[in-house]
């Protein structure tokens, strides 16, 4: 009656199984893979999800699978929220802008520093991060309920510590706020062979690097949210770290982890800072 056989009938419902057995198992990968990184997104989870669709045999691509997540309620929505954690009203001495126009060409050429917040139902906490902008790896951290001039120090011995390639006169560079000015910082920094530079401007692509990995960290790993303590912010922190370096995949870095390329020394090559920073 409707021009279809009994066979392509029951061809087609089980095709539609087959699908549907497919689909819940993306969907599942999915949820594990969310379940570290809340906010990946569509591109980065057919990277992540690749070895599964080459094991099961399941073809799917960006656009089916940007279809998929759409339909089950599981695409992310982008937030953005402000909070000056700069203090640059100082009279403390500032360096110049080292990194400008600067071609990066290797891990531990350049560490970024900056400070951000994160709320709990205690108090405010501040974050301070030293990172690499090669590799984009977070070398140290320090996680504090003020932002004392020893909080960025710890986070940059930290840093200091896990450096494997052990150059000499690594560029520090930082905004101009006053733990980063501040004798006391900068004579730390030197002892330790680092040379400062410094932003010239409130301008956040100065800095860029260090402000892309504050909003990952946050966006991505659920550190945005007003925690119970200090302490389980602490706990979210240090595994938030270990996630990010071990298992983000960045676009900047062909898709690879901030670790694998941090060990691969110099063999991402970069036209400039600002490439650095997508």
């Amino acid at each position: 009656m409707f021009g279809v056989s009994k066979q392509a009938y029951y061809k087609r419902i089980k095709s539609d199984k087959v699908k549907q057995v497919k689909n819940d198992i993306i969907l599942q990968q999915v949820a594990e893979i969310r379940q570290e990184m809340p906010q990946t997104g569509t591109r980065k989870l057919c990277e992540h999800l690749r070895p599964v669709m080459a094991e099961r045999d399941i073809k799917m691509g960006r656009d089916a699978l940007h279809t998929l997540l759409r339909n089950n309620e599981l695409l992310i929505r982008k937030t953005k929220r402000f909070h000056i954690t700069t203090d640059s009203n100082h009279y403390y001495y500032t360096s110049p802008n080292r990194i400008k126009d600067l071609n990066i060409t290797h891990a531990e050429q350049v560490f970024v520093s900056d400070i951000t917040y994160i709320r709990t139902d205690q108090c405010h906490a501040y974050l301070a991060l030293v990172t690499d902008a090669y590799s984009k790896k977070i070398m140290g951290w320090c996680l504090e309920d003020n932002m004392k001039v020893s909080m960025v120090k710890q986070a940059l011995n930290m840093a200091y510590k896990n450096a494997i390639h052990k150059h000499d006169n690594i560029i520090h560079h930082s905004d101009r706020g006053k733990q980063y000015c501040c004798p006391d910082y900068t004579e730390f920094a030197a002892k330790k062979g680092f040379v400062m530079s410094t932003t010239q401007k409130y301008d956040p692509y100065e800095n860029a690097v260090a402000e892309r990995i504050n909003g990952i960290l946050k966006y991505e790993f659920g550190l945005r949210k007003t925690l119970p303590s200090v302490e389980v912010a602490m706990k979210m922190v240090k595994q938030a770290v270990e996630i990010y370096n071990n298992k983000r995949l960045h676009w900047s870095l062909d898709l690879q982890t901030p670790q694998s390329v941090h060990i691969l020394y110099n063999k991402q090559k970069y036209k400039s800072y600002a490439r650095i920073a997508a």
